[in-house]
């Protein structure tokens, strides 16, 4: 199963938000949290999503339509 690392900028009125777990049900991903620090203001998550290709880049997607930053991480998606 193909997976894809990738780090999350959440802004302050999305950190409350089950977001991560919504991706995961709606596009049938599974995340594996490798990294969080959350403050008042601002979230940051680093993630490692497996899943098939075409639902990583509509989990990615998602992620960046609901207002959250999505930067991939070298090495994309590793089989």
């Amino acid at each position: 199963m193909p997976k894809k690392m990738v780090h999350l900028v959440f802004p302050q009125q999305l950190i409350k938000k089950p977001v991560i777990y919504t991706m995961a049900k709606k596009y049938n991903v599974i995340p594996n949290i490798r990294r969080a620090k959350v403050t008042e203001t601002m979230g940051e998550v680093t993630l490692e999503l497996s899943g098939t290709k075409k639902n990583l880049e509509k989990a990615g997607k998602y992620l960046e339509r609901v207002g959250i930053k999505v930067e991939s991480i070298v090495g994309d998606i590793v089989e």
